[in-house]
Formats: C-alpha cells, structure tokens, sequence
C-alpha cells in the first residue's frame, strides 16, 4: 500500500466524521492522463481536504517549510504532505515562480494530476481574488485539460487560517472540464494567458458563488 493509499485508508474516515464533505461533479475528473485541479483556497486546510476527496492522487505545490519543521510536529506534517502528494518548492526567491512552473510541468508530462491555486495565496477575506497565468501557461504548454473546483465552507472550520479546525460540513464542487487547444503554441502570448486565465477564474466564481475582485490577492494583503 502507497503512503498516499494508507493516508487516505487512515485519515479519510476521520476527515469524513468532522467535515461530512460533500462532493459534487467528481466524475468531470477524468480517470487518467494529464489533468489541472484548479480552484480557489480560502484556508490551510483546504490543500488537506482536496487529496482525500479525489479518487486520483493530486499533486501540488507547498512551502518548503511545511517539511523542515522540527520535533516529532514538524516530521509529522511533513509525512503527510509528502505523502498526499505535497512538493516543496522555495517560492520567496526570485526564481520561486518558475521553478513552481516547472514542477507542475514535469508531473503533467508524467500523466499525473497537479492541483494549483490560481490566486496565488489565501483569499484575505472570502472574496475571489484576480489569477495569476501560471495557469494558462501550464494547460497551454502541456494539453491538459483543467478541471476547475471551489472549495465552499473551509473558511469557517479555520477562520483566518489558524487554530484547530472545527467540525463543520464542507462541500467541494468540480465543474467541466476546460480545454485550450485553441491556443497552441501562444503560451507567451500575454493576452491569451490572461483570457484562458479569466475564463477558469469565471468558471470558478460560478461554483463557488463568491464575490469576484479584479486585483491580486497579494496586492490586497498589502494594502490591509
């Protein structure tokens, strides 16, 4: 049994009895190949509640510091987000975001299923914030095609992202998959990022009915 198999075996039942999830258009997740998860990320939790409610194992981008943490803690959390499929990437530095890119390249190549947040980092507030075309860039460079998500509820089991999560019902809703063939070739075609980019954040406004803000999340956590 795979560390991810026995995670899910383990922690899945546990997950199931606090947040009751209730999952919606998981058969829009196609059964093999290449596959983009994108959606918005309300809370931490959320990158703990996605891999245990898809049938396919997702990988995604995480804090290095998420593993370098010290004492029996630190190992723990590291073991289970390596496991559910967690690569730490250094993303302060300078070339933070491209090797992010390359990361998510490299597994879809592989015929996995990578999982992005497009706004980059935690709504500060509950509102959908403006993606980044790290998205676009990664369907249009590989094919694959990008199943969009929202995460709806996980803002009030860790209100601000801290402290111990509370029991309280989740939903995780999947919509159609969205492919850009049309756009072969123009990954660097800043436009065409931009517009594949707004169309996936659309499609996740509508499933997750939030309000929509045209700045990045970033630039708001700035101005707070």
């Amino acid at each position: 049994m795979s560390r991810f198999a026995l995670i899910k075996a383990v922690l899945g039942p546990i997950m199931r009895l606090m947040f009751r999830p209730r999952v919606e258009g998981a058969q829009h997740i196609p059964g093999d190949g290449p596959v983009i998860l994108a959606g918005n990320h309300l809370t931490f939790i959320d990158s703990m509640i996605l891999p245990l409610v898809c049938h396919r194992q997702v990988f995604f981008i995480g804090k290095d510091e998420y593993v370098t943490g010290k004492g029996f803690k630190g190992r723990l959390m590291a073991w289970f987000f390596t496991g559910v499929g967690m690569i730490p990437v250094d993303r302060d530095g300078g070339r933070g975001g491209v090797a992010a890119l390359m990361t998510g390249r490299r597994v879809l190549e592989d015929g996995r299923m990578f999982g992005i947040y497009p706004e980059g980092t935690r709504s500060p507030d509950g509102r959908l914030y403006r993606g980044r075309t790290g998205i676009a860039r990664l369907t249009l460079m590989t094919g694959a095609p990008v199943v969009p998500f929202a995460m709806i509820g996980t803002d009030k089991i860790q209100p601000g992202g801290a402290g111990l999560p509370r029991p309280r019902r989740v939903t995780v809703r999947f919509g159609e998959a969205m492919e850009f063939s049309r756009y072969e070739g123009m990954d660097r075609d800043r436009y065409v990022l931009r517009a594949v980019t707004d169309s996936v954040m659309a499609e996740v406004m509508r499933l997750s009915g939030q309000e929509y803000v045209d700045m990045y999340a970033t630039k708001a956590k700035e101005a707070a």
